[in-house]
């Protein structure tokens, strides 16, 4: 016997099936879409089945967009010659706000994690490699035609041929420094070391604001390591 809204009861079950929602969030989220008024209840319905429909991944780089290419592997104010590996879509937005890279990127679709089920067949690494393989084979080492500007080009248009076969210099691997993200990175550095291209990853240590005494053990180490020049 259902003590309240079967309807309310079917809203909790929805939200409890998000990740991180637990049952009694899932009642505070349907309480407050109770208390919302209907318009905007209907425009979050609308955005939900719009994201649904709408948002594909990326054919060049896998991360979500509404657009094939997405914007920016279309850009033509991007640096070409870097390539930044991350793991999910997720990740592109957090480095996207430092507003301190400018190349573009790659996103894996996961990490090896043999414990998980997932090898390197099912991340979009083979893509990754074929990308660089085939900046590789480029005719002339930075030497391209110049493309038409953001401006004149189309939604969905694809980037044109001799812009995306600029040399690869260098691929960061932005991994999160655990196991599996040191697996991925190893296992992609291999792969990419017959083409001649800078491999890096990024820098660990202190947080900014933080302390030294009650860093582990291994944050510090990683500090030390990757220590720079003032």
């Amino acid at each position: 016997m259902h003590l309240t809204s079967e309807t309310v009861e079917t809203l909790v079950e929805q939200f409890s099936k998000l990740p991180t929602v637990g049952r009694k969030t899932a009642q505070r989220l349907a309480a407050f879409v109770l208390k919302m008024p209907r318009e905007e209840v209907v425009d979050l319905a609308r955005a939900l089945v719009a994201a649904k429909d709408k948002v594909k991944t990326c054919s060049v780089c896998f991360n979500v967009t509404d657009v094939d290419p997405c914007p920016v592997c279309q850009s033509e104010r991007r640096d070409r010659s870097v390539i930044c590996v991350v793991e999910e879509a997720s990740d592109v937005i957090a480095l996207e706000r430092t507003g301190e890279f400018r190349g573009l990127y790659h996103v894996l679709g996961g990490v090896i994690s043999p414990l998980d089920g997932v090898g390197p067949d099912d991340l979009h690494i083979s893509e990754l490699v074929a990308r660089v393989a085939g900046a590789a084979s480029a005719p002339a080492a930075g030497v391209v035609s110049e493309p038409p500007a953001d401006a004149d080009r189309q939604p969905g248009e694809a980037v044109p041929a001799e812009a995306e076969r600029v040399p690869i210099a260098e691929v960061i691997l932005a991994m999160n420094p655990n196991v599996e993200g040191d697996t991925t990175a190893y296992y992609v550095g291999q792969m990419l070391s017959p083409f001649g291209v800078t491999v890096s990853r990024l820098a660990r240590g202190l947080p900014i604001g933080g302390d030294l005494e009650f860093a582990d053990e291994a944050t510090l180490s990683r500090a030390l390591e990757g220590r720079a020049g003032l």
